[in-house]
């Protein structure tokens, strides 16, 4: 099994140009960003907790921010019918949708949208990816956006530079590392789902490939997967406040227990 590479939609898909201002629009999503959320007075040892707390609102706002910069992915007014909705536990959680008449949606394509706390004490990003190759369009795309609070240890929540990769890329790479990679010598088998299209009906949930032994509920780790070793070692240098993450993940684990309220740094 080969390394899986990079998949983008053909230059004659119609709809190319558009994807294409998608992924720059993502790449410029931090300056845009901006949260209401203040985080302060919260002990130190509950700050590892934030992620969990916090995920879903920062995502939501993520999708907020990209129909907010509609001047950027569709400068010519092509797709004024069209917006960024969330859809709840499937796959992709965001959609590029056309509205058409009644109520209906038409998918043009996807993310799969996952925030990365970067002062997390798992230290890197838990995104679990498990869905079957024949479940990605070549057009979507997993996008990881790691934040942090803008004063550190308070204040509100900044992103920084995300990791974006084809959706089907990163189907085929957590694949790839369970049958090439990793050394083991269990069953390497993958069980895949047939008949699985792009953009399935939201109350299914046959597009998942389950391995036939993952006793330790490992399988679909990207972050573990070695897919963005290069991008994790740069997020973990990334300097905030004039000291690095790594630093940063090490002071907090050895404040549990210390009860310092965080506005009190």
């Amino acid at each position: 099994m080969e390394e899986p590479q990079e998949v983008e939609p053909s230059d004659d898909w119609e709809h190319k140009e558009l994807y294409d201002r998608v992924k720059s629009a993502i790449f410029a999503l931090p300056s845009r960003y901006d949260s209401d959320i203040n985080i302060e007075g919260l002990d130190a040892e509950d700050l590892f907790s934030l992620n969990s707390v916090l995920a879903a609102t920062i995502e939501d706002n993520v999708v907020e921010t990209l129909n907010e910069m509609r001047s950027v992915w569709d400068p010519d007014e092509k797709y004024a019918d069209c917006s960024f909705i969330r859809q709840a536990q499937t796959f992709p959680d965001v959609l590029f949708v056309r509205h058409t008449e009644g109520g209906g949606i038409e998918p043009l394509m996807g993310i799969e949208l996952k925030g990365w706390y970067l002062v997390s004490k798992e230290k890197e990003p838990s995104f679990r990816f498990k869905i079957t190759p024949d479940a990605c369009a070549p057009q979507d795309l997993a996008v990881l956006f790691p934040w942090a609070l803008d004063n550190v240890l308070s204040g509100s929540p900044e992103l920084y530079e995300p990791y974006v990769t084809s959706a089907k890329r990163a189907s085929r790479y957590v694949d790839y590392y369970w049958k090439e990679l990793r050394t083991t010598d269990l069953d390497t088998t993958i069980n895949r789902p047939t008949g699985v299209e792009p953009y399935p009906d939201p109350k299914s949930d046959k597009i998942h490939d389950r391995p036939v032994d993952d006793s330790g509920n490992n399988y679909g780790r990207l972050a573990r997967s070695g897919i963005m070793d290069d991008y994790k070692e740069r997020m973990w240098n990334k300097e905030l406040a004039g000291i690095r993450v790594e630093e940063w993940i090490s002071f907090l684990k050895n404040s549990e227990g210390s009860q310092v309220k965080i506005g009190e740094f």
